[in-house]
């Protein structure tokens, strides 16, 4: 009896050192213990960064919304649930009931992002288990107002598609987190533990686009496919002086079901994305190319016959004239067999070095997503009528931007800028980040470029591109047409272009129209001439840049 009663006590004093132990030394471990088993993280999202127009114009936005969320691990019937909650969210009930069935997770998205209305209703349900986050939800205040160039953002709110995603970075902010103590059932403990650590919102970025311009030159141009019966079209205008991009546009031609109009969201922001054979606005790199080696000036004659055969392939002009031309006639009367004559004194290597120094084959550095680099031959890939075809604009492809670039530079003096989309970003604390310059290179001499001026003048005055003309203003600019592969077989198909500036005498803006397949008026001259009149129009009167007196 004594060896158990002995033993009992060992017993007890063990108990009692234990019990000792956990409610001293261990207390601390246990009671933290228990807390983690009752704290809930959950994380919490950082506002998006706004993106406004030149002018503080909303183009982009987030609003405070509240996610429905739940711990399935509480809810004992989850068809009970799913059956008042699918009502109200607008979900399906099967679905929902099968996520808030999985019981070996804590937390699911019941529904994101909804309206406060209805988180209202989900809240007077008071169910156990079921929660709010807060989140944000993107608007576009303007609607699809430069839909394509702006893109979008997906349920997360991470950016997936054009300035949203190739902006990422300085727009998402950093997110935080939020731990919460909540008793078996799901519901927030009162006087539990709350722990968050706060996120900081992003970025927001300033857009050299102007509202205005852009609205007017998508309506514009929308008219215009509308009016050619085209595949679509796109346009650009930028200021000569900043490389300022003040509005980029891209339109969808109509279908049996719509008129020609802008393009939406997740549309390619082709005058970035896609490439086209420019025709004869390049003729302009092959001119200047020639004045700048001085090979030829203005004054230059040459003999030009109607037609041309290289390597067996016949090229001609379009319009006939005499067999003698200046080589301001070639490009006011857009020369085919001209210019490629002058292409022969210029050679394959100056050529195509005067190609990749005015930008082609490179992308134009926006840094936009998916933008394009164009094509261009390699000089030892050139064959027998590569000084042909490239230097009249066909057999390379460049974007819209890219060519727009071109007439900037010549505008410019002959300096090439790098374009801007974003002008500056504010941080979160409200100071102003001034975008970083991008580097500027002389292309061609000053003289060089007043030369091209007064030549692309007279193409706007009484030659081809009479139809972009502005009252009361100097313009200059060229025509472009280019035939689509394949290039024998009809029906043909075209890619009709003009590209210029304005006032031709000091340069403020420049713009280029390009339309997809015309099957009215197809060619530069006819209908994107007069498409970059009434662009260019409208960008002067809101630049207020005075007409001659």
């Amino acid at each position: 009896m004594i060896a158990i009663l002995v033993a009992i006590g060992l017993v007890y004093a063990v108990l009692g050192a234990r019990l000792i132990d956990v409610q001293a030394r261990d207390r601390d471990h246990y009671r933290q213990l228990g807390v983690h088993q009752r704290l809930h993280t959950v994380a919490l999202p950082a506002e998006r960064g706004s993106i406004f127009d030149r002018n503080g114009n909303d183009l982009a936005v987030s609003v405070s919304r509240s996610s429905v969320w739940a711990d399935p691990r509480v809810i004992g019937d989850p068809d009970a649930y799913a059956a008042k909650l699918a009502p109200i969210l607008g979900i399906d009930a099967i679905e929902l009931a099968n996520d808030l069935g999985t019981k070996d997770r804590a937390f699911v998205y019941v529904a994101r992002t909804v309206e406060r209305g209805v988180a209202a209703k989900v809240r007077a349900l008071d169910l156990a288990g079921v929660g709010f986050v807060p989140e944000t939800k993107r608007y576009y205040p303007a609607g699809a107002l430069a839909a394509p160039l702006l893109g979008f953002v997906g349920v997360d709110n991470n950016g997936l598609a054009g300035l949203e995603a190739g902006q990422e970075g300085p727009l998402a902010g950093k997110p935080g987190r939020m731990e919460v103590e909540r008793d078996p059932q799901g519901r927030e403990l009162p006087e539990g533990e709350r722990r968050v650590t706060e996120p900081r919102s992003g970025d927001d970025l300033l857009l050299t686009i102007d509202q205005s311009l852009q609205y007017e030159v998508e309506r514009v141009l929308a008219e215009e496919v509308g009016v050619a019966k085209a595949k679509g079209g796109t346009a650009v205008l930028a200021d000569v002086r900043t490389g300022d991009v003040l509005a980029m546009a891209t339109v969808e031609g109509a279908t049996p079901d719509a008129e020609a109009h802008p393009a939406a969201a997740g549309t390619p922001n082709r005058p970035l994305t896609d490439v086209f054979e420019p025709g004869s606005t390049n003729k302009v790199v092959t001119i200047a190319a020639a004045l700048e080696a001085g090979l030829v000036t203005p004054s230059t004659t040459l003999a030009v016959p109607g037609q041309l055969t290289v390597d067996g392939q016949k090229y001609q002009d379009v319009h006939s004239h005499p067999t003698q031309l200046s080589v301001a006639d070639i490009v006011r009367l857009s020369s085919n067999v001209g210019t490629i004559l002058i292409a022969r004194r210029l050679g394959q290597a100056r050529f195509d070095a005067a190609l990749r120094s005015f930008g082609f084959g490179t992308p134009t550095g926006l840094a936009f997503p998916g933008e394009a680099s164009g094509i261009l031959l390699s000089l030892a890939d050139y064959n027998a009528t590569s000084l042909a075809s490239m230097p009249i604009g066909s057999g390379i492809a460049v974007t819209a931007m890219q060519m727009l670039d071109v007439y900037l530079t010549i505008a410019n003096e002959g300096v090439a800028r790098a374009p801007c989309l974003v002008s500056a970003t504010i941080d979160a604390d409200g100071q102003r980040h001034e975008a970083p310059l991008g580097a500027s290179r002389r292309v061609v001499s000053p003289q060089t470029a007043a030369s091209m001026r007064t030549m692309l003048e007279s193409v706007v005055a009484d030659g081809t591109g009479t139809k972009a003309q502005i009252p009361g203003y100097r313009v200059a600019g060229k025509t472009g047409t280019a035939r689509k592969p394949p290039y024998e077989k009809p029906p043909y198909r075209y890619v009709v272009s003009f590209a210029g500036f304005a006032p031709a005498d000091s340069p403020r803006l420049a713009a280029i129209v390009v339309l997809d397949e015309p099957q009215v008026n197809a060619t530069g001259g006819e209908i994107a001439a007069p498409t970059f009149s009434r662009i260019m129009q409208y960008g002067l009167a809101v630049d207020r840049v005075p007409a001659a007196g």
